[in-house]
């Protein structure tokens, strides 16, 4: 069974973190964790594929004939995915401030399977306004589940175990890019069944599995550490003490504004805001014009959505390696530089060549770019804000940020920026991720003063005499690099 230490005793196995300790049980921490990886990250990361899928398989929708069918100008396409992210933006906060007390267990099961439902009736719309409508449930159901997922994760790992495990589960989102490739080009030729377009049908089978997927997710997934019932009694004390060690403080609080307005006053929180922001831009342009940005290329529909899946493929794999190396040596602000720069030499390439292999090999640097990034930076957000409000809070904020950005996206390809070439956009792309760079350097920079500042402080100030209620400014919370 874990132990925490009081200061004054000793235990050579034991690790510290200010004054606490926990004795090192080796057995034990390698079953927990992996426990927790099997029983509770795949259903995340299927809750995250699921709804990256079905926020953006309008996509493959249009490449199938969408925008033809329902006689939509590119301005009107534009309009329907920006409906999508202005109830998204607005539900994130309040969601991920009621999950605790909803329960995780209850509430997100119910979300996925109520978006599973409007996704379902996306497949027999007759009409632009039909679209609009669903497009707008389908934001309000969706908003508060990337934050809410990410703030549920931490309720299991500690934060040096948290960028592989966020990156394992928005990976989905590359997966999901790579399957919605591939499931598009075989139900498009469904294309009559039933009356149906192909395009309608990639709606309608892709929502009710959600459905489905949805309602079983109530009897799977676990409200908390205390209520997994893939935990002894002994593993779920081993559990609480880790996270109690790493926190600093344990997250009982009960909710108050002030940790919210703490959260929102937070300097770390609006670094990584502009590069959420600024990563929203480039990852939803990708995700929702990857297709159309390689049917401009001069391929078939059918063949762009099958060319589609090999970039979206390497960047699961590039995000899952680099969240390891993340985690491993505890570089997140590092992991966001490198990979702003994949990205901006990937813009580079399309923006710089008239050759189409050359523009579609940019592809494979861009996409995994941002792949990388976001799951990085989520778990940067979660690791350096406590306690659970204000968590809940900066997490929050990072993702309105990421679909604001989203908001942008829909207008810059297309809208704005005509195909095939898409000159303006790219340019701007590539400017906005040597800014993600720049300032994931200036968090880096920020949080490693703080954590100066701090080490100072805990040389002539014992824990029992600084003041409680601090959170992360506590001078034991070492902010995550």
């Amino acid at each position: 069974m874990a132990t925490v230490l009081d200061d004054h005793k000793d235990a050579s196995s034991s690790i510290s973190s200010g004054d606490r300790r926990v004795i090192e049980d080796p057995v034990m921490e390698k079953r927990v964790w992996r426990k927790i990886d099997m029983y509770v990250v795949p259903i995340v990361a299927m809750f995250y594929l699921l709804s990256f899928l079905d926020r953006t398989n309008v996509a493959n929708a249009r490449v199938a004939g969408l925008q033809t069918d329902l006689k939509m100008t590119n301005k009107q396409y534009s309009i329907a995915l920006t409906v999508t992210y202005v109830p998204y933006i607005v539900a994130e906060l309040p969601s991920n401030l009621m999950l605790k007390a909803v329960g995780p267990n209850l509430m997100l099961p119910t979300m996925l399977t109520l978006w599973g439902v409007v996704t379902t009736l996306q497949g027999v719309v007759k009409s632009y306004s039909g679209l609009l409508a669903c497009r707008f449930f389908l934001g309000l159901l969706e908003g508060g589940v990337f934050p809410g997922l990410v703030l549920y994760l931490s309720y299991f790992y500690p934060r040096y175990k948290m960028n592989l495990r966020v990156s394992m589960f928005f990976s989905a989102a590359s997966l999901s890019g790579a399957f919605s490739g591939i499931l598009a080009f075989a139900i498009i030729h469904m294309n009559g069944i039933g009356n149906r377009p192909g395009w309608a049908w990639i709606f309608i089978l892709e929502g009710l599995f959600t459905v489905l997927f949805g309602a079983s997710s109530y009897f799977t997934l676990p409200r908390s550490v205390d209520k997994a019932w893939f935990f002894t009694a002994e593993e779920k004390s081993y559990v609480n003490a880790k996270l109690l060690e790493d926190n600093t403080q344990k997250d009982e609080e009960m909710f108050t504004w002030k940790e919210v307005i703490e959260g929102i006053k937070l300097p770390q929180v609006w670094f990584l805001a502009i590069t959420f922001f600024l990563d929203g831009v480039v990852l939803y342009s990708l995700a929702y014009f990857s297709p159309s940005i390689i049917q401009g290329l001069g391929f078939t529909a059918a063949r762009a959505q099958l060319m589609s899946v090999p970039p979206f493929a390497v960047g699961f794999v590039v995000a899952i390696v680099s969240a390891w190396i993340s985690d491993h040596y505890r570089c997140r602000g590092i992991i966001v530089i490198v990979s702003s720069i994949f990205c901006v030499i990937g813009f580079a390439m399309f923006l710089g060549s008239k050759s189409h292999h050359v523009q579609y090999g940019s592809l494979f640097l861009s996409i995994p770019g941002t792949y990388t990034t976001a799951p990085t930076l989520s778990a940067w957000s979660s690791n350096n804000a406590a306690p659970q409000t204000r968590r809940a809070t900066a997490i929050a904020i990072g993702f309105i940020m990421t679909n604001s950005g989203g908001i942008l996206a829909t207008w810059l390809l297309g809208s704005l920026s005509p195909a095939p070439e898409y000159t303006s956009a790219t340019i701007t792309l590539l400017v906005f991720s040597a800014v993600m760079a720049i300032f994931g350097g200036i968090n880096l920079f920020y949080l490693w003063s703080q954590n100066k500042k701090k080490a100072e402080i805990r040389k002539t100030l014992t824990r029992d005499h600084e003041q409680s209620g601090l959170g992360d400014r506590s001078a034991w919370f070492v902010y995550n690099l």
